[in-house]
């Protein structure tokens, strides 16, 4: 057994043991465009000069737990869990080996030596991707913590933000209640193809502290009513457009319904570019979104908050990276949605791993739902 952190050797047993395992190649794919890392894509998306995304979640959560003399941590070798927890003085061991390319299989054995070393709780980094491999390895035997950090993001068992992830672990050790919370299914492959084709896939046991998590996705209402309310907000965005203004164009129905009636192709769940009602940029990702900020003078960014969770930015988007944000600034970013989904949520919500960002895109904000109809809505993260 590897030694404790010096600090705390012979207090392990006092202590709450927490697992920790991190999916080191998680969220790589959303920057570039590939919409998730599931399989062999990863390696395509280093190709394309993604960067890794956990390393940064991990440490925000491990920055932010209060309760970190109260923990034992059990954790994986190396970048799935090891190289970030040395850097903070919190009670450790080491479980298991790491290869040098991990996979799914080696997410569920690492588990399974923690289930059976007697860990009370299992803290994961990773996308819904990695929620499944949670679930086939724990099921309902011990509650979870959700730290985002993929792609696809669209379960319920997950919390809203790394820092979230740290106040539901402090929860935990203070005694919180606990409840179940979704895990969905989401074929990548649909994903990367413009369908969003989804299924439940099970529960996991989390801390009940509702308002540190997301809610599941909601799916795009097709009925006349919702149809109409989205045409009708696209009439009204396409009239009031500027010619000599670049618009990049985020995922969904409703944006889709705007490039529908400019009579332009629309990635239903990509980021498309409009200037002078022409398409200049199709299905883009970060890199092809910033050289077209460099060549236009005006831009403006238009989303939707994805229906149940109210994300607006952080979710199903990773394309607008916080450099993007940055460059477009939070007066020139239009939101859309149908008064029947904007109604249903609490909040919007950001979560782009940059705590400045979400700090600036945080406050009161307008949101066209309708011709001459707006809500305002708080953001926060």
């Amino acid at each position: 057994m590897e030694p404790l952190a010096k600090n705390y050797v012979g207090r392990e047993y006092s202590m709450k043991k927490i697992g920790l395992i991190v999916n080191p190649i998680a969220g790589m794919g959303g920057s570039v465009g590939l919409k998730g890392t599931d399989g062999e894509i990863y390696k395509k998306a280093l190709r394309l000069g993604a960067k890794a995304v956990t390393p940064k979640r991990t440490k925000e959560l491990l920055s932010y737990i209060k309760s970190r003399k109260e923990i034992s941590l059990v954790v994986a070798p190396g970048k799935m869990g090891e190289t970030y927890v040395r850097k903070f003085d919190i009670a450790f061991k080491l479980i298991g080996q790491t290869p040098k390319e991990t996979s799914a299989e080696d997410t569920k054995r690492i588990i399974g030596k923690m289930l059976n070393g007697g860990i009370e709780l299992l803290v994961f980094v990773g996308g819904d991707g990695t929620a499944r491999d949670v679930y086939d390895a724990v099921d309902s035997k011990i509650p979870v913590v959700a730290v985002p950090s993929g792609v696809k993001i669209f379960s319920s068992v997950f919390a809203v933000s790394a820092r979230a992830a740290a106040e539901m672990v402090d929860a935990f050790i203070e005694g919180t209640d606990l409840t179940e919370e979704e895990v969905l299914d989401i074929d990548e492959n649909a994903f990367r193809n413009n369908r969003l084709a989804s299924k439940l896939y099970g529960y996991l046991i989390v801390p009940n502290v509702k308002k540190l998590l997301q809610a599941g996705k909601e799916a795009s209402s097709i009925d006349k009513s919702s149809v109409d309310s989205k045409n009708e907000i696209a009439r009204y965005i396409v009239k009031h457009m500027d010619k000599e203004t670049l618009y990049l164009l985020g995922p969904g129905t409703t944006l889709k319904a705007i490039a529908n009636d400019m009579g332009l192709p629309k990635t239903l769940l990509g980021v498309d570019a409009i200037y002078d009602n022409r398409l200049v940029g199709i299905d883009l990702n970060e890199k092809g979104i910033l050289k077209l900020l460099k060549k236009y003078k005006s831009k403006k960014i238009m989303v939707t908050p994805i229906g149940g969770n109210g994300f607006i930015f952080g979710r199903g988007s990773k394309q607008f990276t916080p450099e993007v944000i940055r460059i477009i600034g939070r007066e020139n970013i239009i939101l859309v949605g149908t008064y029947g989904k904007i109604s249903k949520l609490e909040c919007l919500r950001v979560d782009t791993g940059n705590f400045e960002i979400d700090k600036l895109l945080s406050g009161y904000i307008r949101v066209v739902v309708g011709e001459k109809e707006e809500m305002v809505m708080e953001v926060r993260c």
